[in-house]
């Protein structure tokens, strides 16, 4: 197993079926060269240590974001982190080449059904029509967006469901890359990121 990073983000982890089961099942599996990082529990207050996260990012080639999906999209601590973590000249942009040719995955649950993100459902639009933020960011890093792991009615899974799921993700993450070697790899980011891009600093 290369190394990997796992980044959970789950702001009332306590009360997750999903995700605690997750992170125990990770905590239980004796992964080697396996990185867990709580960020609700490293970052209460929301003060996020820039240079301990990037280390921690040098250090995988793998690095998988496993949240519940909020509103569409990542809790509020993650959005925070790739907004501070992810900096311009380090992840992106002129000089920012550290997370080039590393995996990106997803691994997320929904309340929602697989009916509900569809054109007939509530939602209105498949799953894959809310990753388009998620790709670009990986593909501006460099990095490559794998096929995200979704379990959608997370509140109503079973525990022979949730088991499944978590014995899929372990297998996953034990086998990785081989699983991911029919898949296309990044294409170089050629468009140049300039300063004159970028608003000035307030």
């Amino acid at each position: 197993m290369a190394p990997t990073l796992v980044l959970l983000a789950h702001p009332h982890l306590e009360h997750s079926r999903v995700h605690r089961g997750l992170l125990q099942a990770l905590q239980q599996a004796g992964l080697a060269e396996l990185e867990v990082r709580d960020l609700y529990a490293l970052y209460p207050d929301y003060v996020i240590d820039v240079q301990a996260e990037q280390e921690a990012l040098s250090r995988a080639r793998l690095v998988v974001w496993q949240h519940p999906m909020h509103w569409y999209g990542m809790p509020a601590l993650m959005k925070l982190w790739v907004d501070e973590v992810l900096s311009f000249g380090w992840a992106y942009g002129p000089g920012g080449h550290h997370l080039r040719d590393k995996d990106l995955w997803l691994v997320t649950s929904t309340g929602g059904s697989v009916h509900a993100y569809s054109e007939a459902g509530y939602n209105r639009h498949p799953f894959d029509a809310f990753m388009p933020p998620y790709a670009q960011t990986a593909d501006l890093c460099g990095m490559r967006f794998l096929p995200p792991k979704v379990l959608h009615s997370a509140q109503r899974a079973t525990d022979a469901e949730l088991q499944t799921f978590a014995q899929a993700y372990l297998t996953k993450l034990r086998r990785w890359p081989d699983w991911t070697l029919h898949l296309s790899l990044p294409e170089e980011f050629t468009l140049p990121v300039s300063d004159s891009d970028r608003p000035p600093a307030e």
